[in-house]
């Protein structure tokens, strides 16, 4: 189902009409793309923090209703307040649907703990990426991308040419050639073992220089 987000033309630019419309809990943005002039709009905070944790708007087609004409667009930016949960901008980009759209969409690891590497070696898993940046065409946007570690053994690496990829959709990292194959998880052991070893070792230090004769120079 695809996200509809609601917004206005705005005809005034400049840092302080920006933010008076932030003060009025909307958040300037434009649009751009597909052979036309860019368009500045608004939005409402909160029609936007509705929809903010739902990782399809990062990567799906959404509907953008500008003042009852609706268009397809993705978003390319959004900016974060420093400190605040507020949006202080965002863009997006009109979406033609012949042609191909580069995105980055998100990575859905299934069968960690299934694996052998975490089941039986007592490995951990390490999620070097949490998304990748693929090209298709928009009707072919996933939503997501599975990644099975479940037959994965310590030691194993998945890379980004393992990663199965939906028809139509291409990895443009790989288009680069195969030194671009990245790696995208791993299993490796578990640092705390380690660290445990080193704190008995440095315990056993502190126990033999407390047991070693130290010299009295006053018995001398």
């Amino acid at each position: 189902m695809s996200i509809e987000l609601n917004a206005e033309t705005r005809d005034v630019m400049g840092k302080s009409a920006s933010r008076r419309l932030r003060h009025a809990n909307k958040i300037p943005a434009i649009v751009y793309g597909s052979d036309r002039e860019p368009q500045n709009i608004m939005l409402e905070q909160k029609d936007v923090q509705y929809v903010l944790p739902n990782e399809a708007l990062y990567s799906q087609v959404l509907s953008l209703n500008v003042a009852g004409k609706k268009e397809d667009v993705l978003l390319r930016d959004l900016q974060h307040h420093p400190y605040k949960i507020d949006i202080m901008h965002m863009d997006f980009m009109r979406v033609d649907a012949r042609k191909v759209v580069h995105v980055h969409v998100p990575l859905h690891f299934i069968g960690e703990e299934q694996s052998p590497g975490v089941k039986t070696e007592g490995g951990a898993v390490s999620h070097v990426v949490m998304e990748i940046e693929v090209e298709c065409l928009p009707k072919d946007i996933p939503e997501f991308i599975e990644v099975d570690l479940s037959q994965l053994h310590l030691g194993d690496i998945v890379h980004l040419s393992d990663v199965k990829l939906p028809t139509g959709v291409e990895s443009l990292a790989l288009k680069h050639g195969e030194d671009h194959d990245s790696a995208i998880a791993n299993i490796h052991a578990r640092k705390v073992e380690k660290e445990v070893d080193d704190e008995a070792s440095a315990a056993e230090g502190d126990d033999a220089a407390a047991a070693e004769p130290t010299d009295d120079k006053d018995s001398e």
